[in-house]
């Protein structure tokens, strides 16, 4: 099932799709189906926090020339930074370099407290596309990652939350102006999704609709404005989102 939040007529309503029409679901749903070409897309869930893996893929920590972690290497983006489909990402004038990074999302259900990995699943509402957007050089220069990751719409999100689906196998991609600049498998993960769930409640608690961003594979590169930024799952869809340079 695919869930989704959308805005029609100034009004954000949840609900889910099916064959392209959206049908009343959820807490905030609408009272009537809807086209999905004749809506407005929000992000999926409304996150209190996004709880983000750095080098969580094998081909990634070559990349940046970093040794294997033993633990997941976890951040935070604030809820501030996300943004839904079709949406821009906002490029800051405090960066001369803006990094795209594809990530798989993992949305939690239900308040999660030191949850084992056991039964990690039964706290996983389903699975998104995220963006997980980084001015490089202000990470490199902070040598911390808040500043870096935490801009506005530094977060996209989307299209929608897929709840049925076997994560273990699904093909990753970003695609830049139509170009494939990243790809990988779930499968190539080094911490998996329910122990990230596990390790991370055990840390701080999740809540409904907080979000997990899983790492993103080899390939990050820069974007600019105008460029058209797409992460694409297997078992999900394709997150559209278009770069532009802060309006002065």
């Amino acid at each position: 099932m695919k869930l989704v939040r959308f805005e029609i007529g100034g009004q954000s309503f949840s609900g889910k799709l099916e064959g392209g029409v959206i049908a009343p679901y959820g807490p905030n749903k609408a009272q009537k189906d809807y086209d999905l070409d004749s809506v407005r897309l929000l992000a999926p869930c409304e996150p209190t926090k996004i709880v983000a893996v750095g080098l969580n893929y094998r081909d990634h920590i070559v990349e940046m020339g970093h040794q294997m972690p033993e633990e997941p290497v976890i951040f935070l983006k604030p809820s501030t930074s996300v943004t839904g489909q079709n949406d821009y990402i906002i490029l800051p004038p405090q960066s001369s370099r803006v990094d795209h990074e594809s990530e798989f999302g993992i949305v939690i259900g239900k308040t999660a407290s030191h949850v084992s990995r056991d039964d990690a699943k039964d706290y996983i509402l389903g699975f998104t596309c995220v963006n997980d957007v980084t001015a490089r050089d202000l990470q490199a220069k902070d040598g911390q990652w808040t500043r870096a990751k935490g801009f506005d719409t530094f977060c996209p999100v989307g299209p929608w939350i897929e709840t049925e689906l076997d994560h273990r196998d699904l093909c990753v991609e970003l695609f830049l102006n139509g170009e494939c600049r990243q790809a990988s498998r779930t499968s190539n993960l080094i911490f998996d999704p329910y122990f990230l769930v596990e390790f991370i409640s055990g840390i701080m608690k999740l809540n409904p609709g907080d979000i997990i961003a899983t790492g993103t594979p080899s390939g990050v590169g820069p974007i600019k404005e105008g460029d058209r930024v797409e992460v694409r799952i297997e078992g999900i869809g394709s997150l559209v989102n278009f770069a532009r340079n802060r309006q002065q």
